[in-house]
């Protein structure tokens, strides 16, 4: 693979791969249940350190980073099991899509950051098939003490 075959691979990478990021963000916003909230939480952590190696790399080959993606719109809050279903089959599509792609990437680290990045995707479509499901211990069961009382607000900062 040429360093131009190798850049353009990655810089498609990443514009898919932030374009999920920002519809999990989206999603994130109409979770108000929260353990599954918290899910998404963990899940949008390891998308920015996705997006955060993609770009790098990208950077690494002389490549120029893309403008971001548009916002994404989701269903309503009273949605949550058909938004977290749809997150599962996109996470789902999109390593069945780049994994035989990246096979012929013939850079190591590249090549390895990528299977990396798809392995976790894999991980978090399971969050998302759960909480679409209506499970709550998607990172753990909670003491019987710690009843979840209440919901996750939609905005972060409310004046």
């Amino acid at each position: 693979m040429t360093t131009s075959e190798l850049q353009q691979l990655l810089t498609e990478c990443y514009v898919e791969r932030l374009g999920l990021l920002v519809r999990h963000e989206a999603s994130a916003v109409v979770m108000g249940q929260y353990d599954i909230n918290n899910a998404y939480q963990y899940v949008l952590n390891r998308e920015e350190t996705h997006v955060y190696w993609l770009r790098h790399a990208i950077v690494a080959q002389g490549g120029e980073i893309p403008a971001d993606p548009p916002p994404a719109t989701v269903p309503t809050r009273t949605e949550t099991s058909t938004v977290a279903a749809e997150d599962a089959r996109l996470n789902q599509a999109f390593v069945d899509k780049w994994r035989p792609r990246i096979d012929d990437v013939t850079h190591a680290r590249h090549k390895g950051m990528l299977n990396v990045m798809l392995n976790e995707m894999l991980e978090q479509r399971r969050f998302f098939e759960l909480a679409a499901a209506g499970r709550t211990d998607l990172l753990g069961t909670p003491m019987a003490i710690h009843e979840r009382v209440g919901r996750v607000l939609p905005k972060r900062w409310v004046e």
